[in-house]
Protein backbone atom coordinates (compact mmCIF):
# COMPACT_ATOMS: atom_id res chain seq x y z
CA UNK A 1 0.00 0.00 0.00
CA UNK A 2 1.74 3.33 -1.16
CA UNK A 3 1.98 6.27 1.69
CA UNK A 4 1.63 9.81 1.60
CA UNK A 5 5.25 9.79 1.51
CA UNK A 6 5.95 7.46 -1.38
CA UNK A 7 3.70 9.61 -3.43
CA UNK A 8 5.75 12.22 -2.52
CA UNK A 9 8.78 10.83 -3.30
CA UNK A 10 7.78 9.79 -6.74
CA UNK A 11 9.06 12.49 -9.42
CA UNK A 12 6.38 14.52 -11.57
CA UNK A 13 6.87 14.42 -15.50
CA UNK A 14 7.91 18.01 -15.15
CA UNK A 15 10.73 16.94 -12.35
CA UNK A 16 11.64 13.99 -14.63
CA UNK A 17 12.45 15.95 -18.03
CA UNK A 18 13.96 18.63 -15.92
CA UNK A 19 16.16 15.85 -14.76
CA UNK A 20 16.86 14.48 -18.08
CA UNK A 21 17.48 18.36 -19.11
CA UNK A 22 20.31 17.99 -16.48
CA UNK A 23 22.05 14.85 -17.78
CA UNK A 24 20.44 12.30 -15.81
CA UNK A 25 20.11 9.26 -18.45
CA UNK A 26 17.13 7.33 -16.71
CA UNK A 27 14.64 10.35 -16.56
CA UNK A 28 13.20 10.23 -20.17
CA UNK A 29 12.97 6.94 -20.24
CA UNK A 30 10.84 6.56 -17.17
CA UNK A 31 8.66 9.45 -19.03
CA UNK A 32 8.38 7.15 -22.08
CA UNK A 33 7.26 4.16 -19.74
CA UNK A 34 4.66 6.10 -18.68
CA UNK A 35 3.26 7.78 -21.77
CA UNK A 36 4.14 5.06 -24.43
CA UNK A 37 0.79 3.50 -24.66
CA UNK A 38 -1.06 6.51 -25.05
CA UNK A 39 1.32 7.93 -27.82
CA UNK A 40 1.06 4.73 -29.73
CA UNK A 41 -2.62 4.38 -29.35
CA UNK A 42 -3.25 8.00 -31.21
CA UNK A 43 -0.46 7.02 -33.57
CA UNK A 44 -2.10 4.00 -34.62
CA UNK A 45 -5.16 5.46 -35.18
CA UNK A 46 -4.42 8.77 -36.67
CA UNK A 47 -2.31 6.69 -39.09
CA UNK A 48 -3.90 3.18 -39.51
CA UNK A 49 -0.75 2.01 -40.28
CA UNK A 50 1.54 0.11 -37.56
CA UNK A 51 5.19 0.66 -38.98
CA UNK A 52 3.98 4.20 -40.13
CA UNK A 53 2.68 4.31 -35.90
CA UNK A 54 5.62 3.38 -34.93
CA UNK A 55 7.86 5.50 -37.20
CA UNK A 56 6.33 8.50 -35.99
CA UNK A 57 6.24 7.65 -32.13
CA UNK A 58 9.97 7.27 -32.76
CA UNK A 59 10.43 9.98 -34.53
CA UNK A 60 8.02 12.01 -31.42
CA UNK A 61 10.16 10.41 -28.75
CA UNK A 62 13.55 11.34 -30.42
CA UNK A 63 12.19 14.74 -31.26
CA UNK A 64 11.07 15.38 -27.40
CA UNK A 65 14.55 13.98 -26.07
CA UNK A 66 16.38 16.76 -28.35
CA UNK A 67 13.96 19.29 -27.10
CA UNK A 68 13.16 19.00 -23.57
CA UNK A 69 15.60 22.34 -22.84
CA UNK A 70 13.19 24.35 -24.72
CA UNK A 71 9.81 22.74 -22.42
CA UNK A 72 8.92 26.12 -20.40
CA UNK A 73 5.90 24.15 -18.21
CA UNK A 74 3.18 26.06 -20.27
CA UNK A 75 1.10 23.13 -20.45
CA UNK A 76 1.47 19.40 -18.98
CA UNK A 77 4.26 17.05 -20.34
CA UNK A 78 1.59 14.28 -21.75
CA UNK A 79 0.06 17.41 -23.77
CA UNK A 80 3.53 18.56 -25.04
CA UNK A 81 4.75 14.98 -25.92
CA UNK A 82 0.96 14.25 -27.69
CA UNK A 83 1.29 17.12 -29.43
CA UNK A 84 4.65 16.15 -30.68
CA UNK A 85 3.07 12.77 -31.79
CA UNK A 86 0.33 13.95 -33.27
CA UNK A 87 2.40 16.64 -35.57
CA UNK A 88 4.72 14.00 -36.67
CA UNK A 89 1.69 11.67 -37.73
CA UNK A 90 0.58 14.65 -39.63
CA UNK A 91 3.59 14.96 -41.46
CA UNK A 92 3.60 11.65 -41.99
CA UNK A 93 0.18 11.66 -43.28
CA UNK A 94 0.80 14.40 -45.70
CA UNK A 95 4.25 12.32 -47.49
CA UNK A 96 2.02 9.41 -47.83
CA UNK A 97 -1.16 11.06 -49.02
CA UNK A 98 0.04 10.55 -52.46
CA UNK A 99 1.13 7.30 -52.31
CA UNK A 100 -2.17 5.29 -51.24
CA UNK A 101 -2.57 1.37 -51.51
CA UNK A 102 -5.35 -0.21 -53.16
CA UNK A 103 -8.45 -1.02 -51.50
CA UNK A 104 -7.39 -4.93 -51.09
CA UNK A 105 -4.35 -4.07 -49.49
CA UNK A 106 -5.26 -1.50 -47.51
CA UNK A 107 -8.27 -3.66 -45.44
CA UNK A 108 -5.47 -6.29 -45.33
CA UNK A 109 -3.17 -3.70 -43.28
CA UNK A 110 -6.07 -2.11 -41.33
CA UNK A 111 -6.67 -5.56 -40.33
CA UNK A 112 -3.02 -5.70 -38.63
CA UNK A 113 -4.15 -3.08 -35.97
CA UNK A 114 -6.47 -5.48 -34.20
CA UNK A 115 -3.41 -7.33 -31.56
CA UNK A 116 -3.91 -11.10 -32.18
CA UNK A 117 -5.43 -11.17 -28.67
CA UNK A 118 -7.47 -8.77 -29.03
CA UNK A 119 -9.01 -10.04 -32.32
CA UNK A 120 -9.55 -13.57 -31.04
CA UNK A 121 -11.48 -12.03 -28.41
CA UNK A 122 -13.84 -9.83 -30.33
CA UNK A 123 -16.65 -11.18 -32.05
CA UNK A 124 -16.24 -11.46 -35.98
CA UNK A 125 -19.06 -8.91 -36.40
CA UNK A 126 -17.21 -6.40 -33.71
CA UNK A 127 -14.11 -6.99 -36.14
CA UNK A 128 -15.64 -5.81 -38.87
CA UNK A 129 -17.05 -2.86 -37.26
CA UNK A 130 -13.54 -2.51 -36.32
CA UNK A 131 -12.12 -2.29 -39.95
CA UNK A 132 -15.29 -0.54 -41.16
CA UNK A 133 -14.55 2.02 -39.03
CA UNK A 134 -10.94 2.48 -39.37
CA UNK A 135 -11.90 2.55 -43.71
CA UNK A 136 -13.93 4.94 -43.09
CA UNK A 137 -12.01 7.55 -41.04
CA UNK A 138 -9.13 7.08 -43.63
CA UNK A 139 -11.78 9.05 -45.60
CA UNK A 140 -11.04 12.10 -43.92
CA UNK A 141 -8.70 15.22 -43.81
CA UNK A 142 -5.54 14.47 -41.83
CA UNK A 143 -6.45 17.41 -39.05
CA UNK A 144 -9.90 16.46 -38.88
CA UNK A 145 -8.73 12.51 -37.99
CA UNK A 146 -6.78 13.76 -35.71
CA UNK A 147 -8.99 15.72 -33.90
CA UNK A 148 -11.44 12.75 -34.12
CA UNK A 149 -9.03 9.88 -32.78
CA UNK A 150 -8.50 12.43 -29.90
CA UNK A 151 -12.16 13.22 -28.64
CA UNK A 152 -13.97 10.10 -29.62
CA UNK A 153 -11.55 7.09 -29.60
CA UNK A 154 -8.95 8.28 -27.02
CA UNK A 155 -11.78 10.16 -24.40
CA UNK A 156 -10.05 13.72 -24.20
CA UNK A 157 -11.94 16.61 -23.58
CA UNK A 158 -12.41 19.17 -26.35
CA UNK A 159 -10.01 21.47 -24.15
CA UNK A 160 -7.55 18.54 -23.87
CA UNK A 161 -7.44 17.95 -27.75
CA UNK A 162 -7.21 21.67 -28.06
CA UNK A 163 -4.09 21.89 -26.00
CA UNK A 164 -2.72 18.70 -27.95
CA UNK A 165 -3.07 20.14 -30.87
CA UNK A 166 -2.56 23.73 -30.39
CA UNK A 167 -5.82 25.19 -31.82
CA UNK A 168 -8.44 27.43 -30.09
CA UNK A 169 -11.23 25.20 -28.67
CA UNK A 170 -13.66 26.06 -31.37
CA UNK A 171 -11.26 24.70 -34.15
CA UNK A 172 -11.25 21.18 -32.26
CA UNK A 173 -15.30 21.20 -32.13
CA UNK A 174 -15.61 22.56 -36.34
CA UNK A 175 -12.85 19.89 -37.25
CA UNK A 176 -15.08 17.30 -34.71
CA UNK A 177 -18.31 17.97 -36.32
CA UNK A 178 -17.12 17.87 -40.17
CA UNK A 179 -15.10 14.50 -39.50
CA UNK A 180 -18.66 13.37 -37.84
CA UNK A 181 -20.95 14.37 -40.33
CA UNK A 182 -18.50 13.04 -43.52
CA UNK A 183 -18.19 9.77 -41.58
CA UNK A 184 -22.01 9.42 -40.86
CA UNK A 185 -23.06 8.08 -44.32
CA UNK A 186 -20.01 5.81 -43.99
CA UNK A 187 -20.90 3.98 -41.22
CA UNK A 188 -24.80 4.33 -40.56
CA UNK A 189 -25.64 0.53 -42.04
CA UNK A 190 -23.24 -0.30 -38.88
CA UNK A 191 -25.67 1.20 -36.15
CA UNK A 192 -27.39 -1.31 -34.06
CA UNK A 193 -31.46 -1.69 -33.53
CA UNK A 194 -31.62 0.49 -30.54
CA UNK A 195 -29.34 3.31 -32.18
CA UNK A 196 -26.08 2.91 -29.87
CA UNK A 197 -23.62 2.93 -32.57
CA UNK A 198 -24.20 6.73 -33.18
CA UNK A 199 -20.48 8.26 -34.63
CA UNK A 200 -21.78 11.53 -33.41
CA UNK A 201 -21.62 10.50 -29.82
CA UNK A 202 -17.83 11.56 -28.74
CA UNK A 203 -15.29 11.79 -26.22
CA UNK A 204 -15.75 10.10 -22.70
CA UNK A 205 -19.81 10.25 -22.75
CA UNK A 206 -19.67 8.35 -26.23
CA UNK A 207 -22.06 5.63 -26.79
CA UNK A 208 -20.50 2.12 -26.64
CA UNK A 209 -21.76 0.42 -30.09
CA UNK A 210 -19.41 2.14 -32.67
CA UNK A 211 -16.26 2.94 -30.56
CA UNK A 212 -13.16 1.51 -31.84
CA UNK A 213 -12.12 -1.68 -29.18
CA UNK A 214 -9.01 0.06 -27.30
CA UNK A 215 -5.88 -0.87 -29.53
CA UNK A 216 -2.89 -2.19 -27.25
CA UNK A 217 -0.07 -0.10 -27.15
CA UNK A 218 3.54 -1.43 -27.00
CA UNK A 219 4.35 -3.13 -24.29
CA UNK A 220 7.60 -3.31 -21.65
CA UNK A 221 10.44 -0.27 -22.29
CA UNK A 222 11.92 -1.14 -25.44
CA UNK A 223 12.18 0.75 -28.53
CA UNK A 224 8.77 2.12 -29.59
CA UNK A 225 10.07 0.91 -33.29
CA UNK A 226 8.49 -1.86 -34.95
CA UNK A 227 5.07 -2.10 -32.81
CA UNK A 228 6.76 -0.77 -29.56
CA UNK A 229 8.78 -3.79 -28.81
CA UNK A 230 6.85 -6.57 -30.17
CA UNK A 231 7.91 -9.95 -31.47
Amino acid sequence: MSTDSDKASTPTDADLLALHVKGDPDAFGEIVRRHRDRLWAVALRTLSDREEAADAVQDALVSAYRAAHTFRGQSAVTTWLHRITVNACLDRARKTASRRTSPVAETERLEQLLEPEESAALPAERQDVHRELLIALRTLAEEQRAALVLVDMQGYSVAEAAAILDVPTGTVKSRCSRGRARLLPLVTHLRDDDGDSDPKSGGRNRAQGTSVPPTAGPKGTGAVKGGGGRA
